[in-house]
């Protein structure tokens, strides 16, 4: 089985999940909870329960919430590679929740916003041949982490690792513009975003179309439509191979799915197994994230470790 070195982002997540419509200027009950989080970290810790050897990548602060994250993913099995930062706190974000299940983010990156090129000449070893990369969109959409980004895509071309990038998140990306980002991830083999990001991308209205767009800079494209599944597309084939998303009776809480569905993608993708397969598992373990709170799989040991 293939092993996955994951660079990106590690957060705390505050889940605010409103019981009602939001009361503005006046207070709304809701239940608050406190997860690990950061879709670099998610990725990982998913990747990790499903059995795979996977390492992270990344940057804490020397606060108490850096040291609960990194406990938190050697729980998970993860292979923690974190670097201390003695200035700045671990990221954080702000998970707003609606009554009917709609996410806004408010992110801090904090740390993550540090990494530098010289935290993954520390991780060398990880790069080696037959190894694959999985870079998180974050450590380029931020401007503190971008060089790192980078270097992390250059040293595993020069190590002939396979590449799999995913495009983070649409806002900051829209902000930052799509000519940048196709430029600094072109040549990696695989591109997995959602379908706002593959419009940002490529300004195309459909997910059909982006994914053709797409092809230009990628040897693959994956591109999730939440419930609407997820595609996967190469160049030569006359259509997308497309998967339903798998039905929720009742979603706790989107926040991770996405990153849930990229562990669930990459195993059987890495295996060589078909597109419809890979994507099936995707959207299994998306649907898996969706049914508590919190972005990351439910470890209870972990949890009583933490407090």
């Amino acid at each position: 089985m293939t092993r996955v070195v994951v660079v990106g982002d590690l957060m705390t997540d505050t889940v605010a999940r409103a019981a009602y419509p939001l009361a503005k200027g006046s207070d709304t009950p809701a239940a608050v909870t406190i997860h690990g989080g950061g879709s670099g970290a998610n990725v990982a810790a998913w990747l990790a329960v499903e059995g795979i050897d996977v390492a992270f990548v990344g940057r804490r602060g020397s606060d108490i919430a850096g040291r609960n994250r990194d406990m938190e993913l050697m729980g998970y099995g993860v292979d923690a590679r974190l670097v201390m930062d003695g200035d700045r706190p671990t990221g954080t974000c702000v998970v707003m929740v609606t009554h009917k299940g709609d996410r806004t983010m408010l992110s801090d990156p904090g740390a993550n916003g540090a990494l530098l090129p010289e935290d993954i000449e520390r991780c060398k070893d990880l790069f080696s041949q037959g190894t694959h990369l999985h870079l998180s969109g974050y450590a380029l959409i931020n401007e503190g982490s971008r060089k790192a980004a980078i270097h992390t895509l250059d040293l595993a071309r020069k190590a002939q690792m396979s590449v799999s990038v995913d495009g983070g998140s649409s806002s900051p990306i829209k902000r930052m513009g799509a000519e940048p980002f196709l430029e600094w991830t072109q040549g990696a083999r695989l591109l997995i975003v959602n379908a706002k990001e593959a419009e940002i991308l490529t300004g195309r209205d459909t997910p059909e179309q982006a994914a053709k767009v797409l092809t230009a800079w990628y040897p693959q494209v994956v591109i999730k439509s939440g419930a609407d599944g997820a595609l996967w597309y190469t160049n030569g084939r006359p259509e997308p191979v497309t998967v339903a998303a798998e039905p929720v009776e009742k979603i706790a809480d989107g926040t991770g799915a996405g990153d849930a569905f990229v562990a669930g993608f990459l195993p059987p993708w890495l295996d060589g197994k078909q597109p419809a397969d890979a994507l099936t598992a995707g959207c299994r373990l998306a649907a898996r994230a969706m049914q508590h709170l919190g972005a990351r799989p439910t470890l209870d040991v972990v949890d009583n470790q933490i407090k």
